[in-house]
């Protein structure tokens, strides 16, 4: 139906979801403890259920154009990652591939929240670009040790050369 309808539609659908979004504090930062199960001994990990629902979560605010909120949340899963392993072709390999996704997904929300005129602060624009530039080069250092498959590499190229 947004489809087919006037840009200003689709405009004032998108600013009604974001203001019910800020109204049920979605833009809150969930607690990332549990996202991530790791084995006795090895450390190697798998996803939870509760990541499911976090991920939904930053779908649901950059899809809406609150990129930066979706953003400070994946700073916070990638986070999670660092001291855990995972196989190759693994479950945990394959959500951190659509993670990766997500970072590029988020950003051009972010991007667009910025051209629109949406940002209030750009202090805390940049603090949550460099939060994130953070957690992917912690992940990328944290995975060089034990020689694993960096899995962030489309999040990482996307916010390399990004200037807020």
């Amino acid at each position: 139906m947004l489809a087919t309808s006037p840009p200003s539609t689709a405009a004032a659908f998108t600013a009604a979801a974001r203001q019910r979004l800020v109204r049920v504090n979605a833009t809150d930062i969930p607690d990332t403890a549990g996202i991530f199960v790791a084995e006795t001994g090895d450390n190697t990990a798998s996803p939870t259920q509760k990541l499911d629902g976090i991920l939904v979560r930053t779908r649901t605010l950059y899809g809406s154009g609150m990129g930066f909120a979706s953003l400070k949340i994946l700073a916070r899963v990638i986070g999670a990652t660092i001291g855990l392993r995972w196989e190759e072709d693994s479950a945990m390999e394959d959500i951190l591939a659509i993670i990766d996704a997500d970072i590029s997904q988020a950003i051009q929300s972010a991007k667009e929240e910025i051209e629109g005129g949406r940002v209030t602060d750009m202090q805390d624009a940049r603090e949550v670009v460099h939060e994130l530039r953070s957690a992917i080069n912690d992940s990328q250092m944290d995975v060089k040790k034990w020689n694993g498959a960096f899995p962030f590499e489309r999040g990482a190229a996307s916010v390399e050369y990004w200037r807020v």
